[in-house]
């Protein structure tokens, strides 16, 4: 007896805990343009009208695409909801790469989900490449390469006078003595300190899944020692220069063609006499003034 209580117990704790929403294709990836389903499956348990809803997750920001089993405003055009549960993007475009949950509930359970992550394949783009036209020996380099388009993300290849540069170099014979750092995700191609020997044409490759492989255009980076002798001539020039200044100043000075703070003073202070003449007698007796100074 106790043993059939088991039994029972064990089915009913199962028939508690079997609500559930899976998928069929939890990866789904599709051109751009084209169409693309994605599935969401939900148990009988929930019973006849679920609440299910679907939302789209994009770099930590969070909408929805079905609400309430509604789709939204801004999917309505192209999203339908079959079958209850299922969604379908009658064309994608490379926006719509993210993850997409599948929500659903009802009164007598709680809420359950399942994820898909949609990838819309796009193509490489000729990349966007950056490379230095001279660096000085020992000092630090870095080459870019960035493609912002392609989907899924591309793998980058750097190549030097037409060969590839393995992203480890430490593991291939021929690169041993180089000192480079080469990220594939990111495309960066960083030098810590640049030789000589880092010198040549560099390119950039992108690749995908979606495409043919593109590339840029081949630049040149020339690694070059500092310029000491340069350097020297142009403080000794500076010098010269200087000194021909302080010199010709001294010389214009001495030979009077410029004015010198003594000749100033003395210009300001000399005073000018001029004597005023006035009609009329002195016998009246009235003071009159017959000169004066003007300074």
């Amino acid at each position: 007896m106790r043993w059939l209580v088991s039994v029972l117990l064990f089915f009913s704790a199962a028939g508690v805990s079997s609500f559930s929403v899976t998928t069929s294709n939890a990866d789904v990836k599709v051109k751009e343009n084209a169409g693309a389903d994605l599935t969401c499956t939900v148990s009988a348990d929930f019973g006849s009208n679920p609440r299910v809803e679907w939302k789209f997750d994009k770099l930590g920001s969070q909408t929805f695409v079905v609400f309430n089993g509604v789709v939204t405003d801004p999917y309505a055009s192209r999203v339908t909801l079959y079958s209850r549960s299922n969604l379908r993007f009658s064309k994608v475009t490379r926006e719509d790469t993210g993850v997409y949950t599948c929500e659903a509930s009802s009164s007598t359970s709680g809420l359950q989900k399942a994820t898909v992550k949609l990838t819309v394949l796009v193509p490489p783009s000729v990349p966007i490449c950056g490379v230095p036209d001279s660096v000085t020996t020992g000092k630090s380099a870095t080459l870019t390469c960035f493609d912002p388009a392609a989907s899924p993300p591309p793998t980058y290849r750097w190549y030097k006078d037409g060969t590839l540069l393995p992203s480890d170099p430490s593991k291939f014979a021929g690169f041993q003595n180089a000192t480079y750092k080469l990220d594939p995700a990111t495309g960066k191609l960083d030098f810590p300190s640049a030789a000589k020997m880092d010198s040549g044409q560099y390119y950039c490759e992108v690749s995908n899944e979606a495409g043919p492989t593109q590339k840029c255009q081949a630049r040149r980076m020339e690694v070059r020692d500092l310029n000491t002798g340069g350097i020297v001539a142009g403080v000794i020039i500076f010098l010269l220069l200087l000194g021909l200044v302080i010199f010709g100043v001294w010389y214009a000075k001495k030979k009077g063609y410029l004015p010198t703070a003594k000749t100033e003073g003395k210009h300001r202070m000399d005073a000018v006499y001029q004597p005023t003449s006035h009609g009329g007698d002195d016998d009246n007796g009235e003071f009159k003034q017959k000169s004066s100074f003007v300074v």
